[in-house]
């Protein structure tokens, strides 16, 4: 239940508990505590058997655990009926981005095929070719 609470955590909560409620009145405050968390948990434990009862005999080996989405999901990737684990090791994203690269290269290195001169061929632009050093605009650094 306190799986996250430090050290200094818990010594500062009993401080603080003692600084409240005194240590007079602390033993009667922590048995009452005590006493509503007992209670809480009698009463999810009734719930859950009259949940199961009303469920029937074919839910018998029903786990409320399965409720929380991590949990099922956990148990349907350790199952592998669907051969989960087969894709997931066939699907390489490094190598799949080394593939989208290397095209991606390959396509800037190639030189373009007609080198006519002009790169306005009816009001078009190439945007797969390089523009050459005549081709760019000139830069004007007080527009941006």
């Amino acid at each position: 239940m306190f799986n996250d609470i430090g050290p200094l955590e818990l010594v500062t909560l009993v401080v603080l508990a003692v600084l409240v409620f005194g240590p007079d009145k602390l033993p009667k405050v922590i048995q009452d505590v005590t006493r509503t968390i007992r209670k809480i948990r009698e009463f999810s434990e009734s719930a859950k058997d009259d949940i199961r009862q009303e469920l029937g005999p074919e839910f018998k080996d029903f786990d409320f655990e399965d409720l929380n989405p991590r949990t099922f999901i956990r148990k349907q990737l350790d199952n592998d009926d669907l051969g989960l684990k087969e894709i997931r090791n066939g699907f390489d994203l490094k190598k799949e981005m080394a593939e989208v690269t290397d095209a991606v290269h390959s396509r800037e290195s190639d030189p373009p095929s007609s080198s006519s001169g002009s790169s306005s061929s009816g009001g078009r632009v190439d945007m797969t070719k390089k523009p050459e050093e005549d081709d760019r605009p000139p830069f004007d650094a007080d527009a941006t």
